[in-house]
């Protein structure tokens, strides 16, 4: 993982661990959720000025493979990537390391669709072409 300004770190609270001590695996998906938004403000897209603009980010798929654990106290590194982007969908894909090791701990992959507030789809490049273009200028 490269160091960049758009990586997120996260530090896992106690009440997001199970009984045997580690993270709950579904916390990772609001993790996810988590860096995916601070991505977005980085770059300049903040979830909430893409609201004003009445367009919604939904997820249509989420495919998460758990590779090492995480415990209380830990810092996860969170990098965001734009894997695949049309006017209609997008495809992100997640570098999730453990500070400390640098194991990896999760390989994930969201997909979403751009809709409006009534959870139709768009085409964003012609509802909000800034925004189409400025994620597109970053897709890998």
């Amino acid at each position: 993982m490269e160091n960049t300004e758009y990586i997120f770190e996260r530090k896992i609270n106690y009440y997001e661990t199970d009984k045997m001590g580690i993270v709950h695996h579904s916390n990772y998906i609001r993790f996810l959720e988590e860096a995916r938004c601070f991505y977005l403000d980085q770059i300049g897209l903040p979830y909430e000025s893409l609201e004003k603009h009445g367009i919604m980010i939904p997820a249509l798929n989420v495919s998460c493979t758990y590779k090492n654990p995480v415990t209380f106290n830990d810092t996860l590194l969170i990098k965001v990537i734009i894997k695949d982007l049309s006017v209609v969908k997008m495809s992100v894909s997640y570098e999730v390391l453990n500070k400390a090791t640098k194991d990896i701990v999760i390989e994930a992959k969201t997909k979403h669709c751009f809709t409006d507030t009534n959870l139709k789809p768009i085409n964003l490049k012609k509802y909000y072409p800034e925004a189409y273009e400025k994620l597109l200028s970053i897709k890998e």
